[in-house]
């Protein structure tokens, strides 16, 4: 998908129409690295859980970005599921862009709550999203500007953009690759609406705003980023 396509989809983050339950199916595209060939995305709820969950062509998670030795111009690899719910949902304040779920991999970096490692492992982050035509992708996580006090959820990790990092159960087996959300953390994911992407993020080099930015769409779902899915119980 093109910078143009992705950014031009956009406009229907804002009002989702006519939604399918369960999960966004696609078909398999071979221009695309199997580990991030998106053949279903769902996001199913079970008793008291939400299970984010993306199938793909080939191993989930067997594709991860190589290491450069510094923080400027590295590289985040993600599965993603973009969804309909509100940024205060997820600790932030209300309205501030695309709140989705990202489970990533970066070697050159930490970025897990209260000082802790995660360089070495695929693990989960809230974000939120924006357009930025000085990305590649088009898209951005948001900044938050220097002096700017906004309000944050607990797990922080205490960079400049509007990112968390709970320690949700995150598991890849086969073309799989799983989160585990306890709903009582984000009640308002009953009957949201959703996608999935694989995409490659890229730190700035230069260490300004945007300092996060999706670099390189792989694959969307739907095509579109239009939030077909639609959450509701396993069946």
């Amino acid at each position: 998908m093109t910078r143009i396509h992705l950014c031009a989809s956009l406009a229907l983050l804002a009002s989702v129409g006519q939604v399918h339950a369960h999960s966004v199916k696609s078909e398999p595209t071979e221009a695309v690295q199997a580990a991030f060939d998106i053949i279903e995305t769902k996001i199913s709820i079970k008793d008291e859980t939400a299970i984010f969950s993306t199938r793909v062509r080939g191993e989930a998670g067997a594709q991860k970005p190589a290491a450069t030795g510094k923080f400027e111009g590295s590289d985040v690899y993600a599965y993603v599921w973009p969804t309909s719910l509100d940024s205060a949902e997820i600790g932030f304040e209300a309205k501030q862009g695309i709140v989705a779920l990202a489970v990533t991999f970066h070697p050159d970096f930490d970025d897990a709550a209260n000082g802790g490692v995660n360089r070495d492992i695929w693990h989960p982050h809230w974000v939120v999203l924006a357009e930025d035509k000085a990305c590649g992708g088009g898209l951005k996580v948001i900044d938050i500007p220097e002096g700017a006090k906004p309000k944050l959820p607990a797990t922080w990790p205490g960079v400049p953009l509007l990112i968390d990092s709970p320690e949700y159960p995150t598991t890849f087996k086969g073309d799989a690759v799983d989160v585990e959300i306890p709903l009582q953390l984000i009640g308002g994911i009953a009957g949201a609406s959703y996608d999935g992407v694989t995409a490659g993020l890229k730190v700035n080099g230069n260490l300004h705003a945007p300092l996060l930015c999706v670099s390189n769409v792989f694959k969307v779902a739907s095509g579109n980023l239009s939030l077909p899915g639609k959450v509701a119980p396993l069946d």
